[in-house]
């Protein structure tokens, strides 16, 4: 017997090892890559780090901006607060009764569906990303934002409502966005350094502008993998998380990376060697990625410093797609 287990045990291991080196050949094939602007990808399986490559000069210690991405954690702290989505966002801003905000739903600010007159691919639209940032007074400027159409009827994806979020969980919270973060997220899951860009009144930017390391937006996407659980504790309540991740909006039409919106997280049912694999991710500018998939165990992190530039989104892809084919 055992004899039986000893031989168990190295078959087992002979293939853990297999495994890892067919995923480090995987990302070695990047090390060429034309576009010197890929800077790491990490692949998670079982909570365990099993292929990890930097780029360009990137080291594990290096905190990266994930650019929109940080939509995904300001979502899930809206979620660690227990914010209710069916509550209307002046119940905890009052100061937003009266304005085009008046009414809307957090559920409808979280899946980008506000009704504001906010479309960051139009210049012209009155709450557009840039004029948001160029703004002298963000608040005001969000707060004057006209509404275009009835809330909870059209996706139009915009910073604006990710940053009506941030204030929230900050009016909800009575604490920074940041010093909130500090304490229900960042803490429990072992994240000793960052940085979060602030706009010109000292709100973190909800939208994003969020430095990680890689290393620590896997203990997020495994914190999405758990269930709202990390190292046994529980972060997020499992309901409220499963809402975030389920498909609130159809999308695919629109975004050829994505099938459906959650609560600032995607999904997208991948096809793999002819089989469909289901991948939630947080996505930011460039293509950063947090992709978490449950049917693996396994998260994948890609952070890249393409920003404006349409290859690294499907470069991002391609390496999730090569990375999923070399890990059944």
């Amino acid at each position: 017997m055992m004899r039986l287990t000893f031989s168990i045990m190295t078959g087992l291991m002979l293939a853990a090892a297999a495994r890892a080196q067919a995923l480090d050949q995987v990302l070695a094939r990047w090390d060429q890559d034309t576009h010197p602007d890929l800077r790491s990808v990490l692949v998670q399986r079982d909570g365990a780090i099993v292929a990890e490559r930097y780029y360009n000069g990137e080291i594990a210690d290096t905190l990266h901006d994930i650019r929109s991405a940080g939509k995904s954690v300001t979502a899930l702290l809206a979620g660690a607060a227990r914010l209710n989505p069916d509550a209307r966002i002046d119940h905890y801003w009052p100061q937003a009764k009266g304005t085009a905000l008046d009414g809307i739903t957090l559920d409808q600010v979280l899946s980008m569906r506000s009704g504001l007159a906010a479309f960051d691919e139009d210049p012209a639209s009155p709450g557009n990303e840039d004029k948001m940032d160029d703004a002298a007074d963000p608040i005001a400027f969000t707060l004057a934002t006209p509404r275009e159409t009835t809330p909870g009827t059209r996706y139009r994806y915009n910073s604006l409502t990710a940053y009506i979020a941030g204030v929230t969980v900050e009016k909800a919270t009575g604490k920074d966005l940041e010093d909130y973060a500090r304490g229900a997220l960042f803490q429990p899951l072992g994240i000793q350094r960052w940085a979060w860009g602030r706009d010109v009144a000292g709100h973190p930017k909800g939208q994003g502008n969020l430095s990680l390391r890689t290393r620590d937006l896997a203990r997020i996407g495994q914190l999405v993998l758990n269930q709202g659980v990390y190292d046994g504790k529980r972060i997020v309540d499992a309901d409220w998380l499963a809402a975030a991740l389920a498909p609130r909006v159809a999308i695919g039409d629109n975004d050829r990376y994505a099938d459906h919106y959650g609560y600032f997280w995607y999904r997208k049912t991948q096809q793999i060697d002819g089989r469909p694999v289901l991948v939630h991710f947080a996505s930011g500018n460039g293509g950063n990625k947090i992709y978490v998939i449950p049917s693996r165990q396994m998260v994948v992190v890609v952070t890249s410093s393409a920003y404006g530039k349409g290859y690294g989104q499907l470069r991002s892809e391609n390496i999730l797609k090569a990375v999923l084919a070399a890990a059944p």
